[in-house]
């Protein structure tokens, strides 16, 4: 931890130096909510989000802030250890392009849908039984279908990397989709009528509407949120899946006509709510890009583009509610680092790497653009331990 700010009316706690005038604004906000629980965790990648810093930790008491989890809810990584322990670049750029005709990026999604089977269970029910009694959820169903097995935008991306470990490792970050945009919006939607039905004493400007866990329309979102969980999971599966046969095709004269061997996934998801015990008591933890950090829980926190990325496990901090960052955390909006980043400049950073910074319209995910990950890592020596460090060799952007 790098400083704790005691001004508010519980105190904010911060794992960075630099965190940017409006990620504090927004900190100091959850600080002085009725229902916030202990203290704020602030990681080291914070900055500013919709009502909640991104790289923030929020515990509440009797209350879900649909905004302190964000639009894509379920958003994570996953990571896959291979059997090789080297690629060509030649095999290396025929795996990018045959992920690129399997794997829809951006706003595209698959023509039709996908093997219902592969959609989120709930108990014995599986595929749309599984979605039944689920207001938006139901209503998106289809559409989702078509998005299960798609990257999606923006920091999303599919990475092929050498370890530390000497392994070649496949890395993805990616979301629910336009299904957690909805589930979020219209709960938020919601929180914000509700809360002004009650009067409430949170200033609606802040971006924090709340729902109660006592109420209907808690647990209605605490369902549906949970099935984005599941659903971001489920589409990183699948992605996976793609990516592991394409490597296996392309790289089985490598290996003497031996199919490659694949660790089991390790996932984990940096934008939910779930109910947790700390310091004695049940509360609701949100994590709005921000990743468990319980003792020997692994985790992935991935770097920018062209910059290291790390397999780790918790140290279980309670000061931070058992949490560690998500990433890198930007340091310059989009529009900003297309403005302002050099175009050659970037792209000679990422000599040697298969990437994805053509144009200046680009640059909004050049490395330029986010924090340095190494520092990012020496602040949270107290939540993580490092088990692997991954270089990127090819980079798919959303």
């Amino acid at each position: 931890m790098k400083k704790v700010i005691s001004s508010e009316k519980i105190p904010v706690k911060l794992w960075l130096d630099d965190i940017e005038e409006g990620a504090l604004a927004q900190a100091k906000n959850l600080a002085n909510l009725p229902f916030a629980f202990k203290h704020i965790a602030i990681m080291p990648d914070a900055h500013q989000g919709y009502g909640m810093p991104i790289g923030g930790v929020m515990a509440t008491k009797g209350v879900v802030v649909p905004n302190a989890v964000g639009v894509d809810i379920g958003c994570g990584m996953c990571a896959v250890k291979t059997s090789l322990t080297e690629i060509d670049t030649d095999t290396l750029k025929k795996i990018m392009g045959e992920i690129r005709k399997v794997v829809p990026v951006g706003f595209k999604k698959h023509r039709k849908p996908q093997d219902e089977t592969a959609m989120p269970r709930e108990g014995s029910f599986e595929g749309k039984r599984a979605a039944e009694g689920k207001q938006v959820v139901w209503f998106e169903y289809d559409n989702a279908l078509k998005s299960l097995g798609t990257l999606g935008g923006g920091n999303h991306f599919i990475e092929i990397q050498k370890g530390s470990d000497g392994h070649i490792w496949v890395m993805i970050h990616s979301g629910s989709r336009n299904l957690g945009f909805k589930v979020a919006k219209h709960y938020n939607d919601l929180a914000n009528e509700l809360n002004q039905k009650w009067h409430s004493t949170v200033p609606k400007e802040w971006g924090l509407a709340f729902l109660p866990l006592d109420s209907e329309e808690g647990q209605n979102y605490l369902r549906e949120m949970q099935y984005c969980v599941d659903f971001a999971l489920a589409n990183r599966k699948l992605m996976m899946h793609e990516v592991e046969d394409i490597i296996a095709w392309e790289t089985h004269d490598m290996c003497d006509g031996v199919t490659p061997d694949f660790e089991p996934m390790i996932n984990i998801a940096h934008n939910y709510a779930a109910m947790e015990n700390h310091f004695g008591e049940n509360v609701m933890i949100h994590r709005k890009g921000a990743t468990l950090a319980r003792e020997g829980t692994i985790g992935i926190i991935p770097g920018s583009q062209g910059t290291k990325s790390y397999i780790v496990t918790g140290k279980g901090n309670k000061e931070s509610f058992e949490s560690c960052s998500h990433g890198a955390g930007r340091k310059m909006g989009r529009n900003v680092a297309r403005k302002t980043l050099n175009l050659e400049e970037e792209q000679k950073k990422l000599e040697g790497i298969v990437h994805s910074i053509r144009s200046v319209k680009d640059l909004d995910e050049a490395s330029g653009a986010y924090k340095d990950i190494s520092v990012v890592m020496k602040n949270q020596k107290d939540l993580v331990d490092v088990l692997v460090e991954l270089t990127p060799l090819g980079v798919i952007k959303g």
